[in-house]
Protein backbone atom coordinates (compact mmCIF):
# COMPACT_ATOMS: atom_id res chain seq x y z
CA UNK A 1 0.00 0.00 0.00
CA UNK A 2 1.35 3.49 -1.11
CA UNK A 3 1.01 5.82 1.30
CA UNK A 4 -0.22 9.41 0.05
CA UNK A 5 2.54 11.55 2.11
CA UNK A 6 5.94 10.68 0.90
CA UNK A 7 8.69 10.19 3.70
CA UNK A 8 11.11 12.42 4.91
CA UNK A 9 14.96 11.79 3.51
CA UNK A 10 17.79 12.60 6.67
CA UNK A 11 20.99 13.06 5.07
CA UNK A 12 23.82 12.91 7.55
CA UNK A 13 27.06 14.49 6.80
CA UNK A 14 30.37 15.52 8.60
CA UNK A 15 33.55 15.23 8.89
CA UNK A 16 35.56 11.97 9.67
CA UNK A 17 35.60 11.22 13.33
CA UNK A 18 32.67 13.68 13.89
CA UNK A 19 30.26 11.19 15.54
CA UNK A 20 27.72 10.48 12.86
CA UNK A 21 28.30 6.75 12.93
CA UNK A 22 28.00 6.57 17.08
CA UNK A 23 24.76 9.28 16.39
CA UNK A 24 23.07 6.97 13.82
CA UNK A 25 23.81 4.06 16.56
CA UNK A 26 22.61 6.13 19.47
CA UNK A 27 19.23 7.18 16.93
CA UNK A 28 18.37 3.31 16.07
CA UNK A 29 18.51 2.22 20.13
CA UNK A 30 16.42 5.55 21.27
CA UNK A 31 13.66 5.99 18.41
CA UNK A 32 10.49 5.71 19.35
CA UNK A 33 8.65 2.97 18.32
CA UNK A 34 5.65 4.53 16.83
CA UNK A 35 8.41 6.38 14.16
CA UNK A 36 8.60 5.31 10.87
CA UNK A 37 11.76 5.29 10.05
CA UNK A 38 14.25 3.64 8.61
CA UNK A 39 18.64 3.17 8.89
CA UNK A 40 19.64 2.82 5.18
CA UNK A 41 22.37 0.81 4.93
CA UNK A 42 25.54 1.86 2.44
CA UNK A 43 26.95 -0.31 -0.08
CA UNK A 44 30.63 0.34 0.30
CA UNK A 45 34.12 -1.35 -1.10
CA UNK A 46 35.39 -1.40 2.41
CA UNK A 47 35.47 -4.84 4.16
CA UNK A 48 33.37 -5.08 7.15
CA UNK A 49 34.68 -4.01 10.38
CA UNK A 50 33.91 -4.98 14.10
CA UNK A 51 33.52 -1.89 14.96
CA UNK A 52 32.04 1.33 13.02
CA UNK A 53 29.13 1.16 10.65
CA UNK A 54 27.26 -1.68 9.45
CA UNK A 55 27.55 -1.25 5.85
CA UNK A 56 27.22 -4.08 2.49
CA UNK A 57 30.33 -5.07 1.46
CA UNK A 58 30.75 -5.41 -2.45
CA UNK A 59 34.18 -5.96 -4.41
CA UNK A 60 35.24 -3.61 -7.14
CA UNK A 61 33.91 -5.26 -9.70
CA UNK A 62 30.62 -6.13 -8.06
CA UNK A 63 30.01 -2.64 -7.08
CA UNK A 64 30.96 -1.40 -10.82
CA UNK A 65 28.42 -3.97 -12.17
CA UNK A 66 25.99 -2.25 -9.73
CA UNK A 67 26.54 1.11 -10.86
CA UNK A 68 26.35 0.24 -14.73
CA UNK A 69 22.80 -1.27 -14.44
CA UNK A 70 21.87 1.55 -12.67
CA UNK A 71 21.32 -0.12 -9.16
CA UNK A 72 21.84 2.62 -6.97
CA UNK A 73 20.29 5.88 -6.41
CA UNK A 74 23.62 7.70 -5.22
CA UNK A 75 27.13 7.13 -5.91
CA UNK A 76 30.21 8.60 -5.18
CA UNK A 77 34.31 8.05 -4.36
CA UNK A 78 36.14 9.18 -1.58
CA UNK A 79 39.36 8.19 0.47
CA UNK A 80 40.28 5.45 -2.56
CA UNK A 81 36.37 3.74 -1.77
CA UNK A 82 33.17 3.40 -3.69
CA UNK A 83 30.14 4.54 -1.36
CA UNK A 84 26.55 4.02 -2.85
CA UNK A 85 22.92 4.21 -1.67
CA UNK A 86 20.76 1.44 -3.13
CA UNK A 87 17.44 2.61 -5.05
CA UNK A 88 15.15 0.59 -2.54
CA UNK A 89 15.53 4.26 -1.03
CA UNK A 90 12.90 5.66 -3.67
CA UNK A 91 10.50 2.85 -2.55
CA UNK A 92 10.55 3.42 1.45
CA UNK A 93 10.43 7.11 0.90
CA UNK A 94 6.99 6.35 -1.77
CA UNK A 95 5.99 4.15 1.28
CA UNK A 96 6.21 7.21 3.45
CA UNK A 97 8.54 6.07 5.80
CA UNK A 98 11.28 8.51 6.74
CA UNK A 99 14.84 7.36 5.69
CA UNK A 100 18.22 8.47 7.29
CA UNK A 101 21.30 8.41 5.14
CA UNK A 102 25.25 8.58 6.08
CA UNK A 103 25.98 10.86 3.00
CA UNK A 104 28.87 12.88 1.70
CA UNK A 105 29.55 15.97 2.01
CA UNK A 106 31.07 16.43 -1.39
CA UNK A 107 27.99 14.63 -2.52
CA UNK A 108 25.65 17.35 -1.18
CA UNK A 109 25.04 18.83 -4.08
CA UNK A 110 24.33 16.15 -6.57
CA UNK A 111 21.90 14.82 -3.75
CA UNK A 112 20.25 18.39 -3.11
CA UNK A 113 19.21 17.91 -7.16
CA UNK A 114 18.26 14.26 -6.64
CA UNK A 115 15.77 15.35 -3.56
CA UNK A 116 15.23 18.83 -3.15
CA UNK A 117 13.14 18.48 -0.07
CA UNK A 118 15.34 16.13 1.81
CA UNK A 119 16.80 17.82 5.51
CA UNK A 120 20.63 17.90 5.38
CA UNK A 121 22.22 17.33 9.43
CA UNK A 122 25.26 18.45 9.82
CA UNK A 123 27.28 17.18 12.62
CA UNK A 124 30.56 19.19 13.84
CA UNK A 125 33.18 19.03 16.46
CA UNK A 126 35.61 21.41 17.68
CA UNK A 127 39.01 20.54 15.87
CA UNK A 128 40.55 19.23 18.95
CA UNK A 129 37.89 16.77 19.50
CA UNK A 130 37.98 15.69 15.90
CA UNK A 131 41.96 15.13 16.43
CA UNK A 132 41.38 12.70 19.26
CA UNK A 133 38.89 10.64 17.64
CA UNK A 134 40.91 10.35 14.55
CA UNK A 135 43.53 9.36 16.53
CA UNK A 136 41.83 7.01 18.92
CA UNK A 137 40.38 4.93 16.29
CA UNK A 138 43.35 4.30 14.50
CA UNK A 139 42.41 3.73 11.31
CA UNK A 140 44.71 6.73 9.06
CA UNK A 141 48.34 7.75 9.68
CA UNK A 142 49.10 10.88 10.43
CA UNK A 143 48.91 12.58 7.24
CA UNK A 144 45.76 10.87 6.33
CA UNK A 145 44.52 12.88 9.86
CA UNK A 146 46.05 16.25 8.78
CA UNK A 147 44.15 15.49 5.89
CA UNK A 148 40.80 14.68 7.27
CA UNK A 149 41.41 17.94 9.65
CA UNK A 150 41.79 20.07 7.08
CA UNK A 151 38.80 19.03 5.26
CA UNK A 152 36.79 19.09 8.18
CA UNK A 153 37.57 22.97 7.93
CA UNK A 154 36.24 23.58 4.58
CA UNK A 155 33.06 22.44 5.16
CA UNK A 156 32.57 24.32 8.99
CA UNK A 157 30.20 27.24 7.78
CA UNK A 158 27.93 24.97 5.29
CA UNK A 159 25.33 26.97 4.69
CA UNK A 160 22.41 24.86 2.45
CA UNK A 161 18.46 25.09 2.35
CA UNK A 162 16.99 22.74 5.52
CA UNK A 163 20.62 22.71 7.39
CA UNK A 164 20.72 21.91 11.01
CA UNK A 165 24.15 21.43 12.59
CA UNK A 166 24.44 19.45 15.62
CA UNK A 167 27.43 19.44 17.65
CA UNK A 168 28.88 16.59 19.15
CA UNK A 169 31.61 17.87 21.43
CA UNK A 170 29.54 16.63 24.67
CA UNK A 171 28.33 13.39 25.15
CA UNK A 172 26.83 11.11 23.01
CA UNK A 173 23.49 11.59 25.13
CA UNK A 174 23.31 15.04 24.85
CA UNK A 175 23.96 15.09 20.99
CA UNK A 176 22.00 11.48 20.99
CA UNK A 177 19.28 13.32 21.93
CA UNK A 178 18.93 15.85 19.97
CA UNK A 179 19.50 13.89 16.59
CA UNK A 180 16.75 11.64 17.59
CA UNK A 181 14.01 14.68 18.55
CA UNK A 182 15.25 16.03 14.80
CA UNK A 183 14.18 12.27 13.36
CA UNK A 184 11.09 11.91 15.01
CA UNK A 185 9.99 15.94 14.38
CA UNK A 186 11.62 17.06 11.04
CA UNK A 187 9.78 19.89 10.82
CA UNK A 188 12.18 21.43 13.32
CA UNK A 189 14.47 21.37 11.49
CA UNK A 190 14.24 24.41 9.57
CA UNK A 191 13.50 26.23 13.30
CA UNK A 192 16.42 28.22 14.69
CA UNK A 193 18.44 25.91 17.33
Amino acid sequence: MVSSKKGCLFYVIGASGSGKDSLIAYARKHISDQSKVIFMHRYITRPPELQGENHVFLDAEEFEYRDKNDFFSMQWDSHNLRYAIGKEIDFWLDQGVDVVVNGSRGYLLTALEKYPDMNVLLITCSIDVLCKRLIARGRESGEEISERIERARQFIDIQYPNVRIIKNDDSIEKSGHEFVQLLQHPERIGSIA
